[in-house]
């Protein structure tokens, strides 16, 4: 996907810029559950670039991919370096301290850390600017953490929030695997006709996707168990 952009930020001589394309591509891979790309990209992100942005992404991805430490290492760099920043303080943070909940299997944590997140849910982080990815990942987590906490309706809320606000989502995953988790969720709340409907739409839109990817496996296996 960002193949091209970092071949022409490496010819220029832009470390900043390969190191937040090299990030996107590993949050994109995390997304998938491509969880060895994703670390692999991350670190390469990380050997170009430790600017704001970079970490964050690569934080991100680090944390899906299983590699909590590492995550909240950079976590705890981000909050030293920018403690004024508002993104930082307002989006990132939240954002990873609730993915490091979840990874402990606390729901009910990861939400408190969210809490100071919901008035920025429609902001545009960097992210979004230097290479489209990151809008209303607070949301989406948090979406993730009322699923986990058996609160089906709440998450489906949530994860709505992806679908109604695309200008902000723009090309990234999260957009169609926003259709994937309101079907777990609609699942979760016990209406099984809107899961089957949701799961449908996300396998419509990745109908082409590759059919070892470990995120459509996995919605393929829910699927049929409906």
């Amino acid at each position: 996907m960002w193949a091209r952009a970092i071949a022409l930020a490496q010819q220029g001589g832009t470390p900043e810029m390969v190191g937040i394309y090299e990030a996107a591509e590993a949050v994109c891979e995390a997304h998938f559950g491509n969880t060895v790309a994703a670390k692999e990209r991350a670190r390469t992100a990380l050997k170009f670039a430790k600017g704001r942005d970079v970490m964050y992404a690569a934080a991100f991805a680090l944390q899906l991919s299983g590699e909590a430490s590492q995550s909240e290492r950079l976590a705890a760099e981000l909050e030293k370096q920018f403690p004024e920043d508002t993104p930082v303080q307002f989006e990132y943070l939240p954002t990873l301290e609730a993915l490091s909940a979840l990874a402990h299997r606390a729901p009910a944590d990861a939400l408190e850390r969210l809490q100071r997140a919901v008035p920025y849910d429609l902001a545009m982080p960097g992210t979004v600017f230097f290479a489209k990815f990151g809008g209303l990942y607070p949301a989406y987590v948090r979406g993730q953490a009322y699923l986990a906490a058996g609160r089906g309706e709440q998450a489906a809320t949530e994860f709505r929030k992806v679908l109604d606000h695309r200008g902000i989502v723009l090309a990234d995953p999260i957009g169609a695997l926003a259709h994937l988790q309101i079907g777990r969720a609609y699942a979760v709340a016990g209406n099984r006709d809107k899961a089957k409907i949701a799961y449908q739409d996300f396998l419509t839109l990745w109908k082409d996707a590759d059919a070892d990817l470990p995120v459509v496996k996995q919605a393929r296996t829910e699927y049929e168990k409906l």
